[in-house]
């Protein structure tokens, strides 16, 4: 059963629960291993475990909980029993509500990281109390926790499907076609030209599918589905190693459960 997250910005003016704490050292989470579960510390403080924040944010509360984001020193001494693990390898071993709010904790603490000084006139910035927001006293500039939306899209023909294999792929693996969104974008005009650019054809029946934030760093990807118009395939050398069609039951591997891009490929296969 999927407990009740409620974003807020002010944390509890005291702390005499045990909140969940999501503690970083880069981009590596703080964790306890017992078997094939992982554990996200539930204490009223880090210093319980002999650790001192270099800053933190509240997130909110997951069932009256209280929920932190929080950076680490990158010396920090790891209590025993514990160790540091990236959101990709964390999937499937921990609760899915405490999965979605690591991907949350890490945007906000690099957020948090990356803007304690005005990028226009370099003064130091303040955090707004009312919304997640860092104002410069000086100049007046607002930075709110930057997102890059991507579209991902599902091409297909009939009963096949375009999946496309980039160069980073683990071996053997292809993908949908996917791509950042340009200023002055729809989405839709983003999937035609990333479309267009990584295979050389023409798609149609473009239809919103769902989203998904992907904290590698700070995307927002929106999923679609779209049909073959016309074209045939001709890759982009420096996008793409090779692209096909691909029947449904004749898939090659796929990405994991993990990504979205699998939620509409079994989507796809399951209609």
């Amino acid at each position: 059963m999927h407990r009740t997250f409620i974003p807020g910005i002010a944390p509890p003016a005291i702390k005499c629960e045990p909140a969940w704490w999501f503690a970083f050292v880069g981009n590596k989470l703080l964790v306890r291993v017992e078997g094939m579960l992982s554990y996200i510390p539930h204490l009223i403080s880090l210093t319980e475990i002999g650790l001192m924040p270099v800053r933190s944010q509240f997130l909110g509360t997951l069932d009256t909980r209280s929920c932190y984001s929080v950076e680490l020193a990158k010396d920090a001494l790891i209590p025993d029993g514990m160790t540091l693990l990236g959101l990709r390898e964390l999937y499937g071993t921990i609760d899915d509500d405490l999965f979605a709010l690591s991907s949350r904790a890490i945007q906000i603490m690099e957020w948090d990281r990356t803007h304690q000084y005005c990028g226009h006139c370099a003064t130091p910035t303040t955090q707004l109390p009312t919304e997640r927001a860092k104002r410069c006293p000086n100049c007046g500039l607002v930075n709110y926790p930057r997102l890059s939306p991507a579209v991902i899209v599902l091409i297909s023909r009939g009963e096949e499907i375009l999946l496309a294999r980039a160069p980073r792929f683990r071996s053997g693996m292809y993908g949908l076609i996917a791509g950042f969104v340009e200023a002055g974008e729809s989405l839709e005009e983003t999937i035609v030209r990333e479309v267009r650019e990584e295979v050389g054809i023409e798609v149609k029946d473009i239809r919103y599918f769902g989203s998904q934030p992907w904290p590698f760093p700070n995307s927002l990807m929106i999923g679609f589905t779209a049909s073959y118009a016309s074209g045939e395939i001709a890759i982009e050398p420096q996008e793409l190693e090779d692209a096909a069609w691909f029947s449904k039951d004749n898939l090659p591997l796929i990405p994991p459960k993990l990504s979205i891009a699998r939620k509409i490929i079994d989507w796809f296969i399951s209609k």
